[in-house]
């Protein structure tokens, strides 16, 4: 009996032990609330209810620290500096402007000299020079040794017919010597002779007169006399600044002769046509080629053979014998093939036979045409011959 009496008595206990632990457990829970200390809540356990739908266009937020947090809230990031403008594209460089295929000098000068084998000579050269290559060209009537010094210096670019048995001394001085300014620019084409002449008709009077001999006879040379050489006869010669060597000839061969200078080769060619007219005896300078062998039967006479060692002699005034053969050549300023190329290898480039430069010779002096006319004449005839002198 006594045991069931002890079991509630245990089980009463038991319980008040729990209230009191539980009174203890829930003063303890308010006492941090007040306090704020306690440690967070366990996180609630997960469910399995659906996530809720995200509302309609929900409008940025820029995720603002909770109101009620004593953290500063965090600095914006800051706004990303532009970027720095793009460099423009550079303005394309303009092409340079084509090199002038005529250089940098576009007028050439070009030697005349007195006699009209070189005017045609230039005639041709200045037209072409104009119309196939566009330069301007300026003509100088000048002497042919005068002109050395002219184109030595650039005031004349170039001359397109030199004799050269005249012009040795030229030659080199300004061609040989390095510092000269002169180059030898070739052939013009034709080949010259310079000797005495007259009518093939005198020969009828006495063939004696076909060599120098005949002359060294006072009285055949006296048929050549006029009231100006009185009982000397003349010998007719053109300007003195020709290349021209008879008074060295005449007074070492001893020959009764008096020259007489009429100053050009129109000067010659009237005193020919006048005296030719009238059958009279004149004996002169002349030159092969020449268009006056078309209009006039014309003798050489023959004087003694030409020698380098005859023409050596010329400082000592001891030339007694024949002009030598003159193969013409051209000459141009050392300058001119780089201020102007074109024109340099155009002068270089020209040549044309001997019967060319007669056939325009015959234009001027028989048909009456002038210089400029008849290179006008032979330019349309002979494209084939001139276009080969046009640089590529």
């Amino acid at each position: 009996m006594s045991t069931t009496k002890t079991r509630p008595f245990r089980t009463w206990r038991i319980i008040a032990v729990l209230f009191a632990v539980l009174a203890l457990v829930a003063a303890g829970c308010g006492d941090d609330d007040d306090d704020g200390s306690s440690a967070p809540a366990p996180a609630p356990a997960a469910t399995d209810a659906p996530d809720p739908e995200p509302a309609d266009d929900p409008a940025p937020a820029d995720d603002p620290a909770p109101a009620d947090s004593d953290d500063p809230a965090p600095a914006p990031d800051p706004e990303p500096e532009p970027a720095d403008d793009p460099a423009p594209d550079p303005e394309p460089e303009p092409e340079p402007e084509p090199a002038d295929p005529r250089g940098s000098q576009t007028t050439i000068t070009l030697a005349v000299n007195p006699w009209n084998g070189s005017a045609v000579n230039v005639a041709v050269a200045a037209q072409l020079l104009e119309s196939e290559l566009g330069y301007s060209v300026e003509r100088v009537d000048i002497d042919e040794n005068a002109q050395w010094a002219a184109i030595n210096t650039g005031d004349i670019d170039a001359s397109l017919e030199v004799w050269p048995s005249g012009h040795a001394a030229n030659v080199a001085d300004f061609i040989d010597n390095p510092d000269g300014g002169v180059d030898n620019a070739g052939l013009i084409g034709p080949v010259g002779e310079i000797g005495w002449f007259m009518p093939t008709y005198m020969l009828d009077v006495n063939p004696a007169l076909a060599t120098w001999e005949g002359f060294a006879d006072p009285e055949l040379a006296g048929l050549f006399a006029t009231a100006e050489t009185g009982d000397q006869g003349q010998f007719l010669s053109g300007d003195p600044s020709w290349t021209i060597y008879d008074e060295q000839i005449i007074n070492n061969l001893d020959l009764p002769l008096e020259i007489v200078y009429v100053g050009s080769e129109a000067g010659i060619l009237a005193s020919l046509d006048a005296a030719y007219s009238r059958q009279d005896p004149v004996l002169f300078y002349f030159w092969t080629p020449h268009s006056a062998f078309n209009n006039y039967d014309l003798t050489r006479v023959a004087l003694p053979a030409y020698s380098d060692e005859c023409y050596a002699r010329d400082a000592e005034g001891g030339i007694d014998c024949d002009y030598p053969e003159d193969v013409l050549f051209k000459i141009v300023g050392r300058d001119l093939a780089e201020n102007a190329p074109a024109a340099d290898a155009f002068l270089r480039a020209m040549s044309y036979s001997t019967a060319d430069q007669i056939q325009m010779l015959a234009a001027v002096e028989g048909d009456g045409l002038s210089v400029d006319e008849a290179a006008a004449a032979w330019i349309a005839d002979n494209e084939a011959v001139w276009s080969a002198w046009l640089p590529s």
